[in-house]
């Protein structure tokens, strides 16, 4: 696996050796071992979680806090554009994002370390997106930003005369000013 470094260093992309010829592909998702050697990690996933979405849609930016999950996440089919935000106060990336496109094709995946919110926007007709998360969900503990927060200030690939389809929590997620955050 080739771990690629981002503008955050604790949140990673990786890119999976995939073995493919005319009959399809191969490639090992997750492997512990490998997984740990390569990004100096011992993460325990607790449970794997998969959603489908339609092209437009805008979900996070969401974490859990007291009980905070890391997640790594991947795109089976379809396209997204996936991000993660620093929520960390004592952090000297605070409130910075980054962000990167997973697909089908790509085979890349996503590591968002807890104290970050995770969002995704749909690119394509339909998009079906896995994650591991360290942590079990608690609802109770589930919390949101504002997707569009300028503080933020994520440079979603959204274009101009479309309105991404946002659930109703969404919609009223608090900004990062008023946000119950980690320390």
């Amino acid at each position: 696996m080739n771990m690629i470094s981002t503008s955050i260093s604790e949140v990673l992309v990786i890119e999976p050796k995939v073995f493919g010829d005319s009959r399809g592909f191969f490639f090992e998702s997750f492997n512990h071992k490998n997984f740990s050697q390569a990004t100096g990690l011992d993460v325990k996933f607790v449970q794997d979680n998969h959603s489908r979405s339609v092209k437009g849609v805008l979900r996070g930016l969401h974490y859990q806090i007291r009980q905070p999950q890391g997640k790594l996440v991947r795109v089976v089919r379809g396209q997204v554009f996936d991000v993660a935000v620093d929520i960390r106060r004592s952090s000297p990336t605070f409130g910075q994002w980054v962000g990167a496109e997973l697909t089908e094709d790509n085979y890349r995946q996503l590591w968002v370390p807890s104290g970050f919110a995770h969002g995704f926007y749909v690119l394509s007709d339909t998009a079906d997106f896995l994650y591991k998360t360290t942590d079990y969900y608690f609802p109770d503990l589930e919390r949101s930003l504002l997707w569009n927060d300028p503080a933020i200030a994520v440079s979603w690939p959204i274009q101009a005369d479309v309105s991404p389809i946002i659930s109703a929590k969404d919609k009223i997620a608090p900004k990062l000013a008023d946000a119950e955050l980690f320390d």
